[in-house]
């Protein structure tokens, strides 16, 4: 009796030594309806020919090669009802009006979806082509008819899929706004405001296998300035993602990085290493390796968005015209609301707009720079009254509140649509 209990014990404990020793296989899940179509496709927009550079004037000579080939990359997504959205991530310095102008006249025309469901956002990246001047010509006309064929690629590729959103941090950025005794100097600042969420948008196929994933950050994408095309930090993050995961497609959406820059900077090893950084946190975002996600946030419908301007004015003394800045808002029913918001917009209107648009049981709430237009600095009020660099255009105080207004405005209407 006595052995035959000690053979008993020996085979429990070696049960429990081999189990424990086996990988943690993922829980079973139940099969949810696929509400969703998706589509991504992607274009190399690096210039075949010499060409100057857009983002720092110094540079009077076109680029001396290629470091890393630009990209032109689009998510097409349709929700249920068969509302759309497009999403246009671009290696470029900035999306000029002309370009937004020129792509969703086409794409409207071709595909019958209306402007205020496009979104284009620029990584800002400073190794990037001059598109816009007058001897640029025959790289823009190529570069549009490109962007159209994208997003046809992508809109016409659309599969089931299933969205989710999730988020994770990366310390890359640094505040550029330091204090001194004559005034702010643009300079590392570690106890300046920053927003270092990595928000993620996951696309899967209905097997549950990852397609796509569309991240953003918040950082001027300017760790290198010499003369060869590069998409940066930003391009190195993508780049390796889509090493470690064949077959993924990875874009970039810029954030409110006006008044911030990687640090450190100016070597080449520096923007590998802060795009190792940034692909490492979008694995965080998407819990990896994790048994059970906790923060995954599965997307329903419906899919809404809305396209406004707001007039910005300049203090009356300056004597310069008012011009429509773009506010866009893209919902995704009640579980992720995007906003995006044109040119170089600081870091405070993204942590503001966040705190605005919180709820307890809310969407999440992500914010992006650099869209659909690009025309100078987009200072806060704070940074305006501060003075420095990001406030040197003579916009009136009250600048912020006329687009925190308007985003309002546009959530606020996208709320009441359809509700009954």
């Amino acid at each position: 009796m006595y052995r035959l209990s000690l053979c008993l014990l020996f085979l429990v404990c070696h049960s429990l030594i081999t189990s424990a020793a086996e990988p943690a296989q993922k829980e079973p899940t139940q099969t949810e309806p696929v509400e969703w179509k998706a589509g991504v496709a992607s274009a190399k927009i690096t210039p075949a020919k010499p060409m100057r550079m857009a983002g720092y004037a110094g540079r009077k000579e076109p680029a001396e090669g290629t470091e890393q080939d630009l990209y032109a990359k689009a998510l097409a997504v349709e929700d249920r009802e068969g509302n759309r959205a497009v999403f246009l991530t671009l290696d470029l310095i900035g999306v000029i009006d002309r370009l937004r102008t020129d792509v969703t006249t086409q794409i409207q025309k071709k595909y019958k979806l209306p402007p205020q469901s496009i979104l284009m956002n620029a990584s800002h990246t400073h190794c990037g082509p001059a598109y816009g001047r007058d001897d640029a010509k025959e790289y823009y006309d190529t570069l549009a008819q490109t962007l159209v064929k994208t997003i046809g690629e992508a809109i016409e590729g659309m599969q089931p899929a299933k969205l989710s959103w999730s988020a994770a941090r990366c310390s890359v950025a640094m505040n550029r706004r330091t204090p001194t005794a004559t005034g702010y100097r643009n300079h590392p600042n570690p106890n300046g405001l920053v927003d270092h969420q990595v928000p993620v948008l996951r696309v899967d196929n209905p097997k549950g296998e990852l397609q796509a994933v569309m991240f953003g950050y918040a950082c001027h994408n300017t760790t290198m300035g010499f003369r060869k095309w590069l998409g940066d930090y930003a391009g190195f993050a993508q780049e390796y993602f889509q090493k470690d995961h064949p077959g993924v497609t990875a874009m970039f959406m810029m954030g409110c990085g006006g008044d911030q820059n990687p640090y450190p900077r100016s070597e080449l090893h520096y923007a590998h290493k802060h795009g190792r950084s940034l692909a490492t946190a979008i694995e965080a975002a998407l819990e990896v390796n994790q048994r059970a996600p906790l923060h995954q946030r599965v997307l329903h419908g419906p899919l809404k968005a809305a396209y406004e301007t707001v007039q910005l004015e300049y203090l009356p003394e300056k004597k310069r015209e008012p011009w429509d800045y773009p506010v866009q808002v893209i919902q995704f029913g009640k579980d992720l609301t995007l906003v995006a918001l044109g040119t170089e917009v600081v870091v405070d209107y993204s942590l503001r707009i966040k705190q605005e648009l919180f709820e307890e049981k809310g969407p999440a709430i992500w914010v992006a720079g650099y869209s659909n237009v690009y025309s100078g600095y987009i200072p806060s009020k704070r940074v305006l009254l501060e003075g420095g660099y990001e406030a040197s255009r003579p916009y009136k105080p009250d600048v912020e509140e006329r687009i925190i207004g308007k985003v309002l405005e546009l959530n606020e209407g996208l709320n009441t649509k359809g509700a009954k």
